[in-house]
């Protein structure tokens, strides 16, 4: 089955670009790296979503920093007036209103899938057709659908969702649960007790629903942002309406603001794999590794070293002697070397580094 003609896609591609310093900057965070040779990660979410709705129903929505870089890579692909930047950081909430009011200028009956650019997804027909069961979904019941992740581990970094009953629609191909509640990070034993229980999934920033149901949520829970959307829908200038009113908003994440307050929420488990590669411990573990754990994209030698993750221009000698449990990460204007233990600390250490490395 095809894409429907009121179906979009909304593609989030902000960030800050600190978590994989040196080689993210703030004009070109982790989304806009190719990391793996493959292309870039909005690159490939860019493709993943043209297998979904045809490129003129993808909007773009980034930041004035990376407008430009994002413009460039997808220029083949996407009209340049569907990359839109957010004048201001103000979370996930009034990113998502942004795009909620583009696409009702667009078809004010549409159904949209929101979906972020930094993660890695290892099988596009699977997301292809979950996808396209969540749109439909959308269309036959007022609800907001979210698409979940398995949990692999007790990962205490992501937000989680709990499930209650399954849901029963007949014309579904894929299993779907209306959800209890949403949960923040937990720590290390809340986390394990998630896992074990078999109810939780992961929250991966994935959304589905029609315009007319998100609307009607906004106006419920946050009628500020509403208020935003609907008005950008209809303004006859919307770049200067989003200038002008947009840095008005009020920073809040969309969990906060709208998913743990809806009245009806329901979950999709993805059929297919995923890691948001959230920081170079996560890479490190897609990177070829030897005998004793040193993971590379390059040419290492070793000695007496063991657990290392190394990262350079592909071709450029890396030695390593009686060093273990290193990240090391070199560019030409840049070089990083610190414990893995410290990775979630790289963003502290380029607080301190001059405008131009960062």
């Amino acid at each position: 089955m095809g894409a429907a003609s009121s179906d979009y896609v909304l593609i989030l591609a902000g960030g800050s670009g600190t978590r994989f310093w040196p080689l993210s900057r703030a004009g070109r965070p982790k989304q806009l790296l190719d990391l793996f040779g493959k292309g870039s990660m909005l690159m490939q979410a860019v493709r993943r979503a043209a297998g979904l709705v045809p490129t003129e129903r993808i909007f773009i929505l980034t930041n004035a920093e990376q407008l430009a870089e994002v413009q460039r890579q997808v220029s083949a692909l996407i009209d340049p007036s569907h990359v839109v930047a957010e004048p201001l950081r103000r979370d996930t909430a009034p990113a998502v209103a942004l795009g909620v009011g583009l696409i009702a200028a667009q078809d004010p009956q549409a159904r949209m899938l929101v979906m972020p650019s930094d993660a890695l997804i290892g099988n596009d027909g699977a997301f292809v057709a979950l996808a396209r069961d969540a749109l439909a979904l959308a269309g036959r019941e007022a609800a907001l659908i979210t698409i979940g992740i398995r949990p692999t581990w007790a990962c205490p970094s992501y937000g989680y969702i709990e499930r209650a009953e399954e849901w029963h629609d007949a014309a579904l191909s894929h299993t779907c649960y209306s959800v209890a509640r949403f949960c923040e990070k937990p720590d290390a034993a809340t986390a394990a007790r998630y896992v074990e229980s078999g109810r939780f999934c992961w929250n991966a920033g994935m959304f589905v629903w029609s315009v007319p149901t998100v609307l009607a949520q906004l106006e419920a829970h946050c009628p500020q942002l509403a208020d935003f959307a609907v008005a950008l829908a209809r303004s006859t200038t919307p770049h200067d309406f989003i200038a002008h009113h947009f840095p008005k908003l009020t920073p809040i994440s969309i969990d906060y603001a709208l998913m743990e307050k809806a009245d009806r929420v329901l979950n999709f488990e993805a059929t297919f794999e995923w890691d948001d590669i959230g920081s170079w411990i996560s890479l490190g573990k897609r990177l070829p590794a030897d005998a004793q754990g040193n993971a590379t994209n390059t040419s290492l030698a070793v000695q007496a070293a063991a657990g290392n993750i190394v990262y350079a221009a592909p071709g450029k000698q890396v030695a390593l002697l009686g060093v273990s449990d290193l990240i090391v990460v070199d560019t030409p204007d840049a070089l990083l070397v610190a414990r893995k233990e410290d990775a979630d600390r790289i963003k502290q250490i380029v607080a301190q580094l001059p405008p131009q490395l960062t």
